[in-house]
């Protein structure tokens, strides 16, 4: 018996202390007793402030305690936003998709469309490209596609939507940057000898961005590449409707279309 009443006490203690740590939180926890919309307009507040971390933690907190609630519907957009203005892509994408998934009907999932494309559109350098001197044909084309993807769901799917103008003018900015992607891709193989290469680079081109201004030199890389492989009737073929579309064209020359003045860039 004088053994087992150590113990027990011992216990004892123990579990008192486990229960006052466990307390601890609940005590010091400002938004305790808080209604949930009390709690929503801190966090806003706090998002204001830019204090992102902060905002979310509170929408995380809204989203415990009032699980099916209007507040807390919109807390998911708004902590996805957060993550977006805090340069946190793939926790924005994963509160988006959440969202999406949940509320397909919700009368704000236009606007969820609209900020996975701004992720994306902000991860693909955006209308910064020409501002931060960095060429969006050079870099990895697939957030520019997922962007234009998504900001075409968006559109598609409800015309009326606030967003859907914006989210049209940056759709002509995609295309663009994807059709200089392409032709950067051109050149780089025609300037390495792979001239095969560069000409169906060149096709795929005028075939996908047919509206673009990148046609004028994408015409001009297949021609000068037909002729580097001689095959002259394809060149000739290329030729014809290259003038007939521009006749002043100049991108037959080569110090023209390889030139740093690369004046059918996007912006």
């Amino acid at each position: 018996m004088n053994k087992i009443l150590p113990r027990f006490i011992v216990s004892a203690v123990l579990a008192g202390l486990l229960a006052a740590c466990a307390s601890t939180p609940d005590e010091q926890d400002e938004t305790r007793g808080w209604t949930a919309e009390k709690i929503f307009t801190e966090a806003k507040a706090e998002q204001d402030s830019r204090n992102f971390d902060r905002s979310n933690k509170l929408f995380e907190k809204l989203e415990a305690r009032f699980p099916y609630g209007r507040h807390a519907q919109q807390a998911q957009i708004e902590t996805a936003y957060n993550h977006y203005k805090n340069q946190e892509p793939l926790l924005a994408f994963a509160a988006i998709d959440r969202f999406i998934k949940q509320y397909p009907a919700h009368p704000n999932i236009d606007y969820a469309y609209y900020l996975k494309g701004l992720v994306n559109f902000n991860e693909a350098q955006g209308f910064l490209s020409s501002l931060i001197k960095q060429d969006m044909s050079e870099r990895d084309p697939k957030a520019a596609r997922e962007s234009f993807d998504t900001f075409r769901q968006l559109v598609t799917r409800y015309p009326e939507s606030k967003y859907a103008a914006d989210s049209t003018v940056r759709m002509g900015y995609l295309v663009g940057a994807l059709a200089s992607h392409e032709l950067h891709v051109a050149k780089y193989y025609y300037n390495r000898g792979a001239f095969l290469a560069a000409a169906n680079r060149g096709k795929y081109l005028l075939e996908t961005y047919s509206s673009t201004k990148q046609v004028e030199p994408a015409l001009g890389i297949m021609a000068l590449a037909y002729d580097k492989l001689g095959l002259v009737e394809l060149r000739d073929d290329v030729k014809k409707v290259l003038f007939k579309n521009y006749p002043q064209t100049a991108v037959l020359d080569e110090g023209v279309l390889f030139s740093d003045a690369d004046w059918w860039k996007p912006w």
